[in-house]
């Protein structure tokens, strides 16, 4: 820690272990001063004098002593983040937590100067957020007495109209890579230039963008995005410059853009490397004229949007390929970001499942993870980035029983490390992943991967889903049902294939 930053002070209630001195020295490194607490009484008495910016405990079998300290902080008017250290074993503890309001959670033995940093960081912004919150409350009651008295209408007006920083939205950045990242993106967010971000689908390329947004000076205004993939250039050109009434046939209104709709705030233009060239052109100028012209209209618009970019591409290779304008890249690249893939941000992974969790469960739910289904989470590829993630967590949150997550709940979307095993939770047979028996193999076609076109990819999927009912259930019937077809249909199809029935690997009772 520099000498020029002052220390934050910190209270620290942990009833069962005292602190060793090479772990106050490490607290002390990370930028925190730190004031144990014994008791409950005692807690009471540092927290009347106003100088502590959190309170860190440790976080039991039960959440009995968060919730005492919580009910102690609000009998008594003060409001300090907690950051709750729990057993790296306990996530549904870690959920628990955060569902009670506590600010941060990280590991009983974690003495990383890194965790400690981020934790002061976190600390900082919560006490940084409760002081714009209660700005914002001293405004709008001095706007509020100000209206009653007509002397002070313009003075309370021009109060309403000063800007308030935002709150920023809670995100998960817990591995070294993503924190790195994310202190970054706070820093391009204050200087208001245009931002590239670039990596994999499914990693959070919209989150950071966000993230710029409700970073910078621009938080109060409008966050408009658009997908560029996902609509036909006709429509791109409408929806990003607009249109005035009786320009084409069926514009019986005028239509503002996402440009004007943008304005004083930022715009997201996703998977920009997909924009039609002559679309590219017509961004282009725009960007360095900072007005348009929206179709069938003569009169410039003055643009006040800061535009952010997002791309998936090598958009490099593409203007190799005159796939994309070289001028629009320099233009919308002034600072790149970019957002790695899930698998190597290790750290991202489990903090990812528990806000998921909390997310996609039913309120009051706390959920639990058996360390096996921990540790496949951790060695899985994830292909799909952080949308994949999510929807492992869905399909664990339906399948499961009692809010217990095995490692038979996991279910993946890479096909190739499909199998079936049995679940103990009244659903029968359910598709967890892992490598194919080698039975399966032995008869799965490989011609996959190297299918010439559609119909033979999906020939090959059909068979390769044919196989592993048949290898993974008792009776024709039931491979049937499990592939959602007649047994009738099934025999069609195995026909068609020309699979053998009475095969040793695939014998089954009809």
């Amino acid at each position: 820690m520099s000498s020029k930053q002052t220390a934050q002070y910190v209270l620290w209630l942990d009833p069962q272990q005292p602190l060793a001195a090479h772990e106050h020295e490490q607290l002390a490194a990370a930028g925190l001063a730190i004031r144990r607490i014994h008791t409950l009484q005692d807690l009471q008495s540092a927290l009347t004098d106003g100088q502590a910016l959190a309170l860190v405990i440790r976080h039991d079998s039960s959440s009995d002593l968060l919730e005492s300290t919580q009910e102690l902080m609000k009998r008594i008017g003060v409001a300090l983040p907690v950051v709750c250290r729990v057993e790296r074993r306990q996530l549904e503890l870690a959920v628990q937590a955060m569902r009670q309001g506590a600010a941060h959670v990280l590991a009983f033995d974690d003495w990383s100067l890194e965790a400690w940093q981020a934790t002061a960081q976190t600390i900082q912004s919560a006490h940084q957020a409760a002081v714009q919150a209660r700005l914002q409350a001293e405004l709008q009651a001095t706007v509020k007495a100000a209206t009653a008295s007509s002397a002070y209408k313009k003075s309370a007006a021009a109060s309403a109209a000063a800007p308030v920083p935002s709150v920023q939205r809670s995100v998960v950045y817990v591995d070294p890579v993503s924190r790195h990242l994310l202190a970054l993106a706070q820093r391009v967010a204050q200087a208001n230039v245009t931002a590239l971000i670039e990596g994999p689908t499914g990693a959070g390329k919209e989150i950071l963008a966000r993230v710029l947004h409700e970073s910078s000076q621009r938080a109060r205004g409008p966050f408009v995005g658009l997908n560029c993939a996902a609509l036909p250039e006709q429509l791109i050109d409408d929806m990003l410059f607009g249109h005035e009434k009786g320009a084409f046939t069926g514009a019986q209104k005028e239509f503002k853009g996402l440009f004007e709709q943008a304005q004083g705030g930022t715009l997201f233009l996703d998977e920009i490397g997909e924009m039609p060239l002559h679309l590219q052109a017509k961004l282009l100028r725009v960007l360095q004229e900072r007005q348009l012209t929206r179709l069938g209209s003569e009169q410039c618009i003055a643009l006040d949007v800061r535009v952010i970019a997002a791309t998936n591409k090598d958009l490099r290779m593409a203007m190799a390929q005159r796939e994309f304008r070289e001028d629009l890249y320099f233009r919308i690249s002034t600072f790149k970001l970019r957002v790695p893939a899930l698998r190597d941000r290790p750290g991202d992974i489990l903090p990812l499942v528990a806000s998921l969790l909390v997310r996609h469960g039913q309120t009051g739910q706390a959920f639990t993870l058996s360390d096996d289904a921990q540790g496949r989470l951790l060695a899985y590829g994830w292909p799909g980035n952080v949308r994949e993630l999510e929807n492992v967590v869905q399909r664990a949150v339906v399948l499961c029983n009692n809010q217990h997550i095995e490692l038979h709940h996991l279910m993946f979307d890479d096909a190739a490390e499909m199998m079936v095993s049995q679940d103990t939770s009244g659903f029968g047979k359910i598709a967890a992943y892992e490598p194919l028996p080698a039975p399966l193999h032995k008869y799965a076609p490989a011609t996959l991967n190297s299918a010439a076109n559609l119909q033979e990819a999906v020939k090959s999927n059909e068979h390769q889903l044919i196989l592993a009912a048949i290898q993974t259930t008792e009776s024709r019937i039931e491979a049937a049902r499990k592939l959602g077809i007649s047994p009738r249909t099934l025999r069609y199809k195995m026909a068609r294939l020309k699979l053998d029935s009475a095969a040793p690997a695939m014998a089954f009772a009809a």
